[in-house]
């Protein structure tokens, strides 16, 4: 169970993981040791996942941003298929999903030719019958889980 406190501490995280562990107790009304153990059961627990930075991805030479959806003869949702698109460093996620399609994936690349070799690569793939890519002109907004209310926030 994540009480207040936790999701004070996991909202303050989210905008800065690298401030010190006084500092996000002094914003939630805790000492340092105390934030620091609540922080340390959070990942534990799994609810921290990991920390990371966010980077611009046309700064790194990602910036075609596509997202692919996967026709099959079989059912896709199995550690092969896990494996096999885990294997391809352009996918930055995969979802078993329900509607026209078996798995969504998204993919960055530097160019449309690395695209459409990472299509070609997908296809390889056991059970994979066929793609609908939708290629991202422009993003608007990309948002993290907002802790507070179960919606999300920038």
């Amino acid at each position: 169970m994540v009480d207040d406190i936790d999701r004070a501490l996991l909202g303050h995280l989210q905008q800065d993981a690298t401030q010190s562990y006084a500092a996000l107790g002094k914003a939630v009304g805790l000492s340092a040791g105390s934030a620091h153990e609540r922080v340390r059961k959070l990942r534990e627990r799994g609810v921290i996942r990991r920390t990371t930075v966010d980077v611009d991805p046309v700064a790194v030479d990602r910036g075609v941003l596509a997202f692919v959806m996967l026709d099959a003869n079989a059912w896709m949702g199995d550690t092969p298929t896990r494996d096999a698109l885990a294997a391809l460093p352009e996918i930055q996620e995969a979802h078993i999903i329900a509607g026209p399609a078996t798995v969504l994936a998204k993919i960055r690349t530097e160019t449309t030719e690395e695209l459409q070799a990472v299509l070609r690569r997908i296809f390889d793939i056991d059970g994979v019958t066929g793609t609908q890519t939708i290629v991202v002109l422009e993003s608007f907004f990309e948002r993290s889980v907002d802790v507070h209310k179960g919606a999300t926030t920038r």
